[in-house]
């Protein structure tokens, strides 16, 4: 079998080598507006396709080549994948209303739909009908972002008009991570409780959670935030059972019905309301080390309900399990600096429940002060028996950050 992979960016580049595991061949499609933010190993694919725009073209190439799936390995490959598995004739995902697959105001209509909780939601590329919806609302703060980014992109809290004109201006004078400019401004009402994130894989309309885990924020300035760290809660918690049976309402809300998905939760007082679903793997992970510490991973998991399409069908797929307490973190850097060489990284590497570090820029590199995790500078791992053990050292790498760790005298 032969499997289409579209923008194997990121964490996309670890699904060619799990494909291979299961017996499928991997052929890559590129589309015109990747995350060029993100790795890439071309090597990674004996075939590489660009596409040029012309889906039923690059959908005539793959069925010259045998394709017999497509899959989106990430965000800025999910339409076009939607459309080159109905044109090619390969196992597709629903086709009532695929923008809402990207489309972040057309998603929560399609959840509300559904009769999922949603949050208050209105776009528009008019600042001031944004104005006029938030004050009839008359609650703060509000929350503007892009309808079709990723990875916090322009998302403003606003507690104010002017925070609105000013989010919204800056919204629609900017191109989003994959280099279309915006053309309208998304608002939500703001979501209180905390935040999960739910990653599945599904075939033929059978859907498998492969993962729980739960965010935690900084804020950055007065009107944003970013996830800070992240980590797994066990599935059978009361929880985790909430946002997980949510998410699976959410899946067949969007008509996700074949391939990876990233549905983001905030448990509120009132129960789970949707924050934003994207159907293709989640995130920066490394599949390794996931693995290792809950039993299993997407990628893995992917590529099997690919290859073996009757062990999710048939309820076969395995569920996680929490081996060790681990512990995911973006690095922040407070002001700008420079990036440390190994000598430098050397206290963070130190720390008891070190256990993976990955930096995506040179050592002495400048960098700006990080404001979204497009500007952090990488992520590591804490893993450690004891999650106070954890606790204790990310409080202490934070405390690094702070003290200069970035600095360009260190």
């Amino acid at each position: 079998m032969k499997c289409a992979v579209v923008d194997a960016y990121g964490i996309g580049r670890f699904l060619p080598d799990a494909l291979r595991k299961y017996g499928v061949e991997p052929i890559h499609v590129r589309s015109q507006f990747p995350d060029v933010h993100l790795d890439y190993q071309p090597g990674d694919f004996d075939i590489d396709i660009q596409h040029e725009g012309d889906v039923e073209a690059t959908a005539a190439r793959l069925r010259e080549l045998g394709v017999g799936f497509v899959v989106a390995a990430m965000e800025s490959g999910v339409l076009l994948a939607d459309a080159l598995s109905v044109a090619a004739g390969t196992p597709a995902n629903g086709t009532t209303d695929p923008a809402s697959r990207r489309d972040k105001h057309r998603m929560v209509l399609a959840a509300e739909r559904a009769g999922l909780a949603v949050a208050d939601s209105f776009a528009s590329p008019s600042a001031d009908e944004v104005v006029a919806w938030a004050l009839a609302r008359g609650e703060w703060p509000v929350v503007l972002k892009p309808v079709a980014s990723a990875g916090m992109d322009n998302v403003h809290f606003c507690h104010s008009e002017q925070d609105i004109r000013d989010g919204h201006a800056s919204i629609l004078s900017a191109e989003d991570r994959y280099g279309r400019r915006n053309e309208t401004a998304l608002a939500q009402g703001f979501l209180d409780g905390d935040e999960y994130f739910v990653n599945t894989v599904s075939r033929e309309g059978a859907h498998h959670i492969v993962e729980i885990w739960r965010y935690r924020k900084q804020q950055i300035d007065a009107n944003r935030s970013m996830v800070s760290n992240e980590h797994p809660v066990a599935a059978d918690e009361p929880d985790a059972k909430a946002v997980g049976e949510y998410a699976l309402g959410v899946l067949d809300a969007l008509e996700i019905r074949n391939g990876a998905a990233h549905t983001e939760i905030m448990l509120t007082a009132d129960g789970p309301v949707l924050v934003e679903s994207g159907a293709r793997l989640g995130g920066a992970h490394l599949p390794e080390i996931v693995s290792r510490c809950i039993g299993t991973d997407q990628v893995d998991l992917l590529a099997r309900a690919i290859a073996r399409p009757a062990e999710i069908t048939g309820g076969g797929l395995p569920g996680y399990q929490l081996l060790n307490h681990v512990r995911f973190l973006n690095l922040i850097v407070p002001s700008d600096g420079v990036i440390p060489d190994e000598q430098g990284w050397a206290p963070v590497r130190e720390l008891p429940s070190f256990l993976e570090l990955i930096v995506t820029q040179k050592p002495h590199t400048r960098i700006d002060r990080t404001v979204d995790l497009a500007s952090s500078p990488g992520y590591m791992y804490l893993s450690a028996a004891d999650p106070a053990q954890i606790e204790a050292d990310y409080q202490r790498l934070r405390e690094l950050e702070r003290d200069g760790l970035y600095s360009p005298e260190q």
